[in-house]
């Protein structure tokens, strides 16, 4: 067992309080204006629980401001794992609860994340093409140098640059207004974001399980077409989007999984990479009975990048 304590700055008013301390020799000592609450706090974690690593992480890996009133920051959160929500080839994601209990005053609170953690090259069993890394740069030459010689750390490394790409992505686009979930921080390999949950305690759907109206279905394309929009106004375009990467979240969609996120001007094929994103959703909601044009659709975006 061990013990935080909470500090209760008196300072400003402190003038008053030293006169009435030192108008009557009986009281207290002036020090008294500082005061200490004790409460306990149990330092025995389950197996599947750490402490919150929010204040570990380096500057900058904490998620964009202003910060949503669910993201849990207090030093004495527990991180309990809750189960696997996917597992792909390249990373799996995981059902986090992030928790603190109430301390004095401050009350109870709690969030559910999803914690994607990238596997290290020799785990994999997907390499990700190099068209969609064209033009991006290493934070340093040894990290440079390691990733060619494929050493223990240059395969970490890699991992990692996946996990602050999509980390970057996510920052770049929540901050621009796509519609994605709110980074919560990124460590290593390890991404938090935000649950998007389906109203009744389990995940959202991706948009290829759902079956929707034809009046939900166009609620859905004028969504997924602005957010495309703001990425295009951003210079990019999401590289692997699909029904397989959109949440459906009653009538609001959601795009996920965007470590892949390509410069359409910057990079060689960014142009193939857009194209192939309308075409597969001007698809996929033409055989649900929503006519869309995937050139129109093209051209549309190619108005926000120039």
């Amino acid at each position: 067992m061990s013990s935080e304590y909470e500090l209760f700055d008196s300072s400003s008013a402190l003038p008053s309080r030293w006169s009435d301390l030192t108008s009557d020799e009986s009281r207290s000592d002036p020090a008294d204006a500082f005061v200490l609450a004790f409460h306990s706090v149990d330092e025995e974690l389950g197996p599947d629980q750490r402490w919150s690593t929010w204040l570990e992480v380096e500057r900058g890996s904490r998620g964009p401001e202003p910060r949503p009133s669910w993201v849990v920051t207090e030093q004495a959160a527990i991180d309990t794992e809750l189960g696997v929500l996917k597992t792909g080839k390249e990373a799996d994601v995981f059902l986090l609860e992030r928790a603190v209990e109430a301390i004095g005053d401050n009350p109870a609170k709690s969030s559910l994340l999803a914690a994607k953690r990238y596997r290290t090259e020799e785990h994999r069993s997907f390499h990700r093409s190099t068209s969609y890394v064209e033009g991006r740069r290493t934070r340093n030459s040894r990290d440079s140098r390691a990733m060619a010689k494929k050493t223990s750390h240059g395969r970490s490394v890699a991992a990692g640059q996946w996990a602050y790409a999509e980390w970057d992505a996510l920052n770049r686009l929540w901050k621009a207004g796509v519609p994605v979930p709110y980074p919560v921080q990124v460590d290593g390999t390890e991404l938090l974001m935000e649950f998007i949950d389906d109203g009744e305690g389990g995940a959202a759907p991706r948009l290829a399980q759902v079956r929707p109206s034809k009046a939900l279905l166009g609620v859905y394309f004028e969504q997924l077409r602005n957010g495309m929009r703001e990425l295009a106004r951003a210079g990019l375009a999401h590289g692997d989007l699909s029904p397989y990467n959109v949440l459906a979240q009653a009538e609001r969609i959601v795009m996920i999984d965007l470590p892949q996120v390509v410069d359409i001007v910057g990079n060689p094929k960014g142009m193939d990479f857009l194209m192939r994103d309308c075409h597969n959703m001007a698809t996929w909601f033409t055989n649900r009975g929503l006519e869309i044009d995937e050139q129109e659709l093209f051209a549309d975006l190619l108005t926000m990048v120039f």
